[in-house]
């Protein structure tokens, strides 16, 4: 089945899901640690947060995440990953997974997804950038969405 959404005024959502939302938003602050603390510090039981939580969220969040995976032969040198995700940190990339194969005949396979939303340039640009670092040999997207 295909989940529908719906653009809701706050006013009128039930108690329960507007504080659930204030216990996400006290977690990922890291205001507390622990999903008891944020239900006791908000008045809501544990048992509600969970029936909500994948349910709420902010309309900021709602927008839709562009990600890019981006596959990498790198030089079997230390310090080669450590550059790339520097870059890709540095281009406002959000690191997702890393998937790095043994290194075979000196080089080595990584796959890399990134959330490129909040990206300071253009993706050929940051493509270039990565391409230029000493000791990457082959760089290609595999997927985007």
């Amino acid at each position: 089945m295909k989940e529908r959404y719906y653009l809701v005024r706050e006013d009128i959502l039930p108690e329960a899901v507007i504080k659930t939302l204030q216990v996400k938003q006290l977690l990922a602050a890291g205001d507390v640690k622990t999903v008891h603390e944020a239900t006791l510090q908000v008045g809501l039981s544990r048992s509600a947060f969970y029936k909500y939580k994948d349910g709420i969220h902010p309309l900021n969040q709602m927008e839709r995440e562009e990600i890019v995976t981006i596959s990498f032969d790198l030089e079997h040198r230390s310090g080669i990953l450590s550059q790339v995700l520097s870059l890709l940190a540095g281009s406002g990339g959000n690191v997702l997974t890393i998937n790095q194969s043994i290194p075979l005949q000196g080089r080595a396979n990584v796959v890399i997804s990134v959330e490129t939303s909040r990206l300071t340039e253009e993706l050929d640009q940051m493509m270039k950038a990565l391409q230029e670092i000493s000791g990457v040999k082959k760089i290609q997207i595999v997927g985007q969405g």
